[in-house]
């Protein structure tokens, strides 16, 4: 445990020091502030989006709005930024061999980057909704959200209810964060770690708008990005972010593990 410590706090230091990871941070804080920004100068609201009929009325609706956009598009890109080179870097550079000559051993160095590709995974996920709830406050707002069953929702409840949602993509969030590890490790490639992951987030979107395949979309990582919708009815329904974390952490026990178990049997002699 201590040598998976130390190793996850020297990941750390390397994380934020990449002019990446800083970029991708700073575009989580900003971007939601421009988009809010112009809807409040636009005519025209997005009312083909869950929320989106309601952005000029409450400023609540907005960082709704901006996460129905951030999951189906940007998220899995935007993790696996990170997540899918944490491991390909060490092979780019070649300094696998210099990593292992030290104390730690392939676990602790797998756990300390698993755990750092997941502590940048759940910032850049709090900072898109606290910025977002922030932007749509202070540009559109604090007037009462309806809600999905027609009654209006209170802004102390309103502002709640949008962090619980954002709260609640954490699950498959992470899953994409695996996934993009998995890659890492598999490809000792970068770039394939960075797209693979994006694609099959961009299929698994599509795949859920297919008709007639609902056994599939309920095994689909990105159901998770839509479970929180029961959170704004009159009478909550909680079910869906059970059943979809429950999928999202098995997508995350099993990339993890098997992520593990190809770095765990590499021969590093052979490069």
């Amino acid at each position: 445990m201590r040598h998976a410590l130390t190793a996850y706090r020297w990941e750390l230091e390397k994380l934020t020091a990449q002019w990446r990871v800083r970029a991708v941070l700073g575009v989580a804080v900003a971007a939601p502030w421009l988009f809010v920004a112009v809807l409040r100068m636009q005519d025209a609201v997005p009312a083909d989006t869950l929320f989106g009929r309601w952005v000029h009325l409450t400023g609540f609706a907005a960082p709704l709005v901006v996460l129905v956009f951030t999951t189906q598009y940007a998220l899995p890109l935007a993790i696996s930024l990170v997540a899918g080179d944490v491991f390909a870097a060490e092979d780019r550079y070649g300094t696998w061999k210099m990593l292992l000559t030290r104390s730690a051993g392939r676990g602790a160095l797998f756990a300390g980057k698993a755990l750092a590709a997941g502590t940048y995974t759940v910032v850049l996920v709090a900072l898109l909704g606290l910025s977002s709830l922030a932007a749509g406050v202070v540009v559109l707002g604090h007037d009462p959200l309806v809600g999905l069953s027609g009654t209006l929702i209170t802004a102390g409840t309103a502002t709640g209810l949008v962090l619980a949602a954002w709260a609640s993509v954490l699950p498959a969030a992470l899953g994409f964060a695996a996934l993009a590890m998995l890659c890492s490790v598999a490809t000792r490639n970068g770039p394939a770690g960075i797209i693979v992951p994006t694609l099959v987030g961009l299929l698994m979107q599509l795949g859920s708008f297919v008709n007639g395949v609902d056994p599939l979309r309920r095994v689909l990582l990105t159901a998770n990005f839509d479970a929180w919708h029961g959170l704004f009815t009159a009478h909550r329904f909680y079910q869906p972010l059970v059943t979809t974390g429950l999928v999202s952490a098995t997508y995350l026990v099993a990339c993890l593990g098997i992520g593990y178990l190809l770095l765990h049997r590499r021969d590093f002699a052979e490069g």
